[in-house]
């Protein structure tokens, strides 16, 4: 049942008793500064000096309720147990307010509210806030990747049998988004398009059983923050912060870990921020090695932009003409990146070419300009055998995680998840060597099986270059490549040139500058888009 609205004649008694506190909070001299008040439809938050307090309204709209004290008590302490996981510096503790509604006591009992205690932050810190003021960068997407990663690695997973995994309520969940957007998106053609993504996100998720199943059982539905876009991410010393999970609905937090980057993914894609949404997602699953989740992905980001364009069409239901077009532009524009996610089309691109002549580079432009998953061999040959990106393998060259055996190895799993992610409907760029020409062949043939375009990107650097490169990247210690100039030499030796065949498919980048000049080889993307067409 939805609650009255503030002013109306049917307002609750207990809403009426919230207001007149709240009124008597925001009172001169009752905190030394006199506080700002911000409401939503289920809070009002209090802003005063370097402090801010959250009470949550008494109202029942039957996905939250907060219509009694005691739920009203609990939830506030689920709020501090959910968002001191990511965020511990800013929730400060739950509150109880005594006295009466006209003299209240902060920290009184027996309480008659409660409140969420939390450290006050600037506006201006918030990442959507950053981006609108074109502060956001590179680093700051790496940051959040890394962010996400370890939170999602540290929860515990839910059990295979869990409600939560349950597919029906996986399904019924995103068809519910379709039904409010038509009582804003009226015009034949919306309803066409609406008609179009909803019948392509139900035979997604019919095609997707067996991948839904499979995470189930790994152990994939965890805890999550529940609501991670922009707007609740805040730099704090320049680290993303994630705040505001939601906590009211156990449901819309217990999710599949792929569901959650999704959200933040599509966020940065319908803020037309493409580079940093692929940037984002390639950052996180390189550290979280989850590409398996490229199975479900194309149906999170449809169910996520379609989240958003319910919101905006009950949003526009609800306020002025002028308002309402907002409203129906940001649905149309949602409705329009749901389209567009599920109609992708898969490409297997392989790198090409000696340590340092800057491969990973490439991929990374690439990646950003293609809306692509990289795989890269240094990370993945190093996860096969249990080390982290960055460790020290302490491997002699044709030995150890270097040895024959070992490569071959990795070359297999680049291949498994190469199909995997083409199999999602993705393109995928393989960042390796591949010196030599069955490696090469092979991945030749897959791409052939699988019937997506095949691309050799072939990267040219100077050997002067390709040296003073590995000297100061092995200085530096901060890639997980461990090649060196002795590694250099030797492959230079053995490794065998592209035959004809191998030259029809590929595409040369000549690299002797750094990534601004990469990325400015113009006839060089040309012919790569050309291929990839």
């Amino acid at each position: 049942m939805m609650p009255a609205q503030p002013g109306s004649a049917n307002i609750s008694a207990d809403l009426l008793r919230q207001q007149r506190l709240v009124k008597a909070l925001c009172a001169p001299k009752f905190f030394p500064r006199k506080p700002k008040l911000e409401e939503t439809h289920i809070s009002w938050v209090l802003l005063t000096g370097q402090d801010a307090y959250k009470i949550k309204k008494s109202v029942d709209l039957g996905f939250l309720d907060f219509s009694t004290l005691e739920l009203r008590r609990f939830y506030c302490t689920e709020e501090l147990r959910l968002n001191r996981r990511l965020a511990p510096e800013l929730y400060l503790g739950v509150v109880a307010i005594g006295g009466t509604p006209e003299k209240p006591l902060l920290g009184a009992e027996p309480a008659i509210e409660y409140a969420v205690h939390m450290r006050r932050f600037h506006r201006t810190a918030m990442m959507d806030r950053v981006l609108e003021n074109g502060g956001l960068t590179p680093a700051h997407i790496d940051k959040l990747a890394a962010v996400i990663a370890s939170f999602h690695a540290a929860l515990p997973p839910a059990a295979a049998d869990s409600p939560y995994c349950a597919l029906p309520a996986i399904q019924k969940a995103a068809l519910h988004n379709f039904e409010a957007v038509p009582q804003l998106l009226s015009a034949p053609d919306d309803l066409a398009m609406l008609a179009a993504v909803h019948d392509a996100s139900a035979r997604e998720f019919t095609a997707r059983l067996p991948q839904f199943h499979q995470r189930a059982a790994a152990g994939c539905v965890r805890e999550c923050h529940g609501d991670l876009h922009l707007g609740n991410i805040v730099l704090l010393d320049e680290i993303p912060t994630p705040f505001d999970c939601i906590e009211f609905s156990a449901s819309l937090r217990w999710i599949d870990v792929i569901s959650e980057i999704s959200f933040t993914v599509m966020d940065l894609l319908q803020r037309d921020k493409p580079q940093l949404a692929w940037h984002l997602l390639n950052a996180y699953l390189e550290i979280s090695g989850d590409y398996q989740g490229c199975g479900v992905l194309r149906f999170y980001l449809v169910y996520r932009a379609m989240v958003r364009a319910k919101i905006a069409a009950i949003r526009g239901g609800q306020r002025g003409i002028a308002r309402a077009k907002q409203d129906l532009v940001s649905c149309r524009s949602y409705l329009g990146l749901a389209h567009d996610c599920l109609h992708r089309r898969p490409a297997l691109i392989i790198t090409h070419g000696l340590p340092g002549c800057g491969k990973s580079t490439f991929a990374q432009i690439a990646l950003e300009r293609l809306g692509a998953i990289r795989i890269r061999s240094d990370v993945e040959r190093k996860r096969l055998f249990g080390l982290t990106a960055l460790a020290d393998s302490e491997s002699r060259i044709d030995a150890g995680i270097y040895s024959a055996d070992a490569t071959r190895q990795t070359y297999a799993r680049l291949h498994e998840l190469a199909r995997g992610v083409i199999s999602a409907g993705f393109p995928v760029i393989v960042d390796a060597a591949f010196l030599r020409h069955d490696e090469r062949e092979s991945f030749r043939a897959l791409a052939k099986e699988m019937a997506v375009p095949f691309v050799i990107a072939s990267v040219h650097t100077d050997e002067a270059i390709l040296v003073k490169r590995l000297e100061q990247r092995n200085r530096l210690g901060a890639d997980a490549s461990e090649a060196d100039v002795s590694v250099l030499q030797k492959l230079q030796v053995v490794q065998e040139p592209l035959s004809g065949e191998e030259l029809s498919a590929a595409v040369t980048f000549i690299n002797n500058g750094d990534a601004t000049a990469l990325r400015s080889a113009d006839e060089a993307w040309k012919s790569l888009d050309i291929r990839l067409a």
